[in-house]
């Protein structure tokens, strides 16, 4: 769980043990004042009964404080199962948009196989393209794209080397060829692009 999600629901348990706090704080006050007021009646109490008052008032506030408590933990509780719920469900945008993809992909391929020869082929590669560009536009909406790799200087921060070849083109240090895309997203790397670093020209 990243910080800024967490945020809200770090706010919200501060409160909560907030108000437990005022609710306690308010319950020893109202005992407190009792007992004051109860200085100053006319008729005095005798000790028994102002032992029974105070421990009444007393018992009261308990129940408030623990009530106040009571309260805190299910708010906290419900705002743990709601934050669960969000990461949980996060992604179903995404998925949906995937799923819309995954189902032209799945037509292409009935397409071709419910023709036959170079035409089908043919129609097939058409199709799967035609996928595959869907599948790098519905993952930009999402703020992922692609690593530039082939050709570029090799860079650690974005480029994972798997080995390294000789290439009468391409000047030592730069990418020769890239054996898996890598991809970022808003910035950062995803993975890394697995890549052949040229050594220069024989």
């Amino acid at each position: 769980m990243n910080e800024t999600s967490s945020q809200p629901e770090n706010d919200d348990l501060r409160d909560a043990q907030t108000e437990t706090r005022e609710a306690a704080q308010e319950a020893t006050d109202q005992a407190y004042e009792s007992f004051e007021a109860a200085q100053d009646d006319a008729a005095p109490e005798t000790r028994d009964e102002e032992m029974i008052r105070l421990r009444s008032e007393v018992e009261a506030a308990d129940k408030r404080v623990l009530q106040a408590q009571a309260e805190a933990e299910n708010f906290r509780k419900r705002m743990r199962r709601d934050y669960e719920d969000q990461l949980k469900f996060a992604a179903m945008p995404l998925v949906n948009d995937i799923l819309q993809v995954r189902d032209n992909l799945t037509r292409a391929i009935e397409a071709a196989s419910a023709s036959g020869g170079a035409e089908a082929a043919e129609g097939l590669r058409e199709g799967v393209a035609m996928v595959a560009k869907q599948l790098d536009d519905t993952l930009g909406k999402y703020g992922v794209e692609p690593i530039p790799a082939d050709g570029e200087e090799f860079d650690p921060n974005f480029h994972e080397a798997i080995s390294q070849m000789p290439h009468p083109e391409i000047e030592s240090g730069k990418v020769a060829h890239v054996a898996v895309s890598g991809f970022k997203m808003h910035g950062r790397v995803i993975r890394p692009a697995q890549v052949v670093v040229s050594t220069g020209a024989p």
